[in-house]
């Protein structure tokens, strides 16, 4: 299991969840590249404009798509993983990217958990519809409260996933922008099932 932490996070925060997964998993949590200041890092820059709101530095976020493919690669290689077994799990701007990430890749990934993420179409690979997605499970959630990342835009990911035919589960919580934990026994059930 590889895990991208948040913006503004580490890669101890989700790794706090580690020791409550199975035993089985290989847990390896990745830092961001982008330095904001001491233990806070981010995947990309995310601007604020008064007229057009929050936008994603779109080259930011493909160049570390590419860098987080590359290092599952090299991980699965110098740890000798099983290749056909890769899980993501993903918190905010981490899921984000877990969910450019699989439909791109899905060759790559068999299980992506993402919480409290939207999806960013304009990071996906161009020509990801064509993919074989028939391997590729989604665990999503949100919090109902989620005061970072509207609710309303995690609300459309079922239908972004039913339109590949992903398996996919969908759930939302009486939370803000955080994991609480009903969410997070929901999750490792769901993933228990799949490892």
């Amino acid at each position: 299991m590889f895990m991208l932490h948040g913006y503004g996070s580490n890669e101890d925060d989700l790794f706090s969840f580690a020791s409550e997964l199975s035993d089985e998993l290989c847990i390896i949590s990745i830092r961001a590249p982008h330095n904001l200041m001491p233990s806070a890092f981010a995947w990309y820059a995310i601007h604020f404009d008064e007229d057009a709101g929050k936008w994603t530095d779109k080259a930011q976020a493909k160049a570390s798509l590419n860098n987080i493919t590359s290092f599952i690669d090299q991980a699965v290689e110098a740890y000798d993983l099983d290749q056909t077994n890769v899980s993501l799990l993903g918190f905010s701007q981490g899921a984000i990217l877990s969910y450019a990430l699989a439909p791109s890749h899905p060759k790559k990934i068999k299980n992506v958990i993402a919480l409290s993420g939207y999806i960013e179409e304009d990071i996906l690979d161009p020509k990801y519809t064509s993919n074989d997605f028939s391997h590729l499970s989604f665990y999503s959630s949100h919090g109902a409260v989620d005061q970072v990342i509207p609710v309303e835009w995690a609300r459309k990911t079922p239908a972004f996933l039913e339109a590949l035919d992903i398996e996919h589960v969908y759930e939302e919580f009486p939370v803000g922008h955080g994991v609480a934990p009903k969410n997070f026994f929901s999750f490792k059930k769901w993933l228990d099932d799949r490892i």
